[in-house]
């Protein structure tokens, strides 16, 4: 074992001969224990938040999905996208079209997005886990059905009791406003009520309507276009090197874009928030450990004769120097693994029994309790993160108070 590693460990857990110094570095380590025990949990829970928009994104968002850079909608049928049908990494593909219309039941009327899907859809997404009311339907015989998002059905006041359609109104493309007779310029589509979906994110219940891609198509005045391909990938396949070679397939006038590229900015918001929280906990830690600054100068003065016996059988400056600095680095290297352990078994406790909850009353939100997920590459960061910040709070008294006494 290295010498002065040894001493140091030596002087870091014997006892002082005066009790204020043990005091101080046992406050320097209970400082890193607990700064770094809320840097495990405060990221954990946020990876765990993460996780849960991603589920329930997941319900609504396809695995990967394909537009057009520019435009709005393009044609599906070109040998591009025969051969992307062909792919093994592709199980299926759905053909979408979406825009705005105008939603009326009754004396209620709402703008909602129109997502018209083909009879994939059910097979892209999780939309029948999603169903509040009713059942997922497209087309039967010769009625169209809607499935509606939980807030655009209670804007409509409408339930799937209900027997009367639903009208869907679009201008005209391509055609002025008639203002002598308005009507003329909407196309008029009715539609039953089949289902009611909620996936708890406002964007998709406050908005979206699922109707049949034909009818979509009549409305809008399109034959065979689409304005997006929604695909579901084999379980096997690896979601980045089939995006890469979709990209390469189709060339740059397409997007192909994953489920974390389609709620973009969430995901970004996500980490924004979880890297400033990380930043201001290890600004907090920086504070802590100026316990060491302290406790290392006093241990300095303490350690005056031995470090003139250690003179006296030969010891130069930098040996006596590496072996305050690493007593400074042991004080903040057991602290990290201290409170990393400390706050991996909370984390585990957490995520198996969930005893942290999110409210007094069970039900009250999507989850009842925090969620968590322990990443290895923020234990990763935690560590160095500490240890770095450790050895600079150790470095400073040692090399600019320490050579006074250390000097021959």
């Amino acid at each position: 074992m290295n010498l002065s590693f040894f001493m140091a460990w030596r002087y870091l857990f014997s006892k002082k001969s005066h009790n204020a110094i043990n005091i101080i570095s046992m406050v320097s380590v209970c400082g890193v224990v607990i700064a770094t025990l809320a840097l495990v949990i405060a990221l954990s829970v946020y990876n765990g938040f993460g996780d849960l928009i991603a589920t329930l994104f997941s319900t609504f968002d396809p695995e990967m999905k394909i537009t057009p850079v520019k435009g709005k909608v393009f044609d599906p049928n070109t040998a591009s996208f025969d051969a992307l049908r062909k792919l093994p990494e592709v199980n299926f593909v759905g053909e979408v079209l979406e825009d705005h219309a105008l939603i009326r039941y009754g004396d209620h009327q709402v703008i909602a997005t129109l997502k018209g899907v083909d009879q994939q859809y059910n097979k892209l997404t999780n939309i029948e886990k999603s169903l509040i009311d009713g059942r997922f339907a497209l087309h039967e015989d010769v009625l169209d059905y809607a499935t509606l998002g939980a807030g655009v059905a209670s804007m409509l006041g409408v339930n799937v009791g209900f027997q009367s359609p639903i009208d869907i109104y679009v201008p005209k493309r391509n055609k002025k406003i008639n203002l002598a007779n308005p009507n003329a310029s909407f196309t008029l589509k009715h539609v039953l009520l089949g289902g009611v979906f909620c996936v708890n994110q406002a964007v998709y219940d406050e908005n979206y309507i699922l109707v049949p891609l034909a009818l979509t198509r009549d409305l809008f005045r399109y034959t065979k276009e689409v304005s997006a391909l929604e695909l579901k990938l084999n379980p096997q396949a690896n979601i980045q090197s089939t995006k890469a070679r979709i990209k390469t397939l189709l060339g740059p006038n397409y997007n192909v874009k994953d489920r974390h590229e389609q709620q973009a900015t969430s995901f970004r918001m996500m980490r924004i928030e979880k890297w400033m929280t990380f930043l201001i906990l290890i600004f907090i830690l920086a504070i802590a450990l100026f316990n060491v600054v302290g406790s290392l100068s006093m241990l300095m003065i303490e350690k005056k004769k031995d470090v003139q016996m250690l003179r006296g059988m030969g010891a130069n400056s930098s040996l006596i120097q590496k072996i305050f600095l690493f007593e400074g680095w042991l004080i903040s290297t057991l602290g990290a693994l201290i409170g990393i352990l400390l706050g991996l078994t909370l984390c585990f406790l957490q995520h198996t029994f969930g005893f942290i909850t999110l409210g007094s009353t069970s039900g009250a939100f999507i989850i009842d309790a925090y969620p968590v997920r322990v990443a290895l590459l923020d234990i990763l960061s935690i560590f160095f993160s500490v240890t770095f910040i450790g050895f600079l709070a150790a470095w400073y008294p040692v090399y600019h108070f320490g050579h006074k006494w250390f000097k021959s």
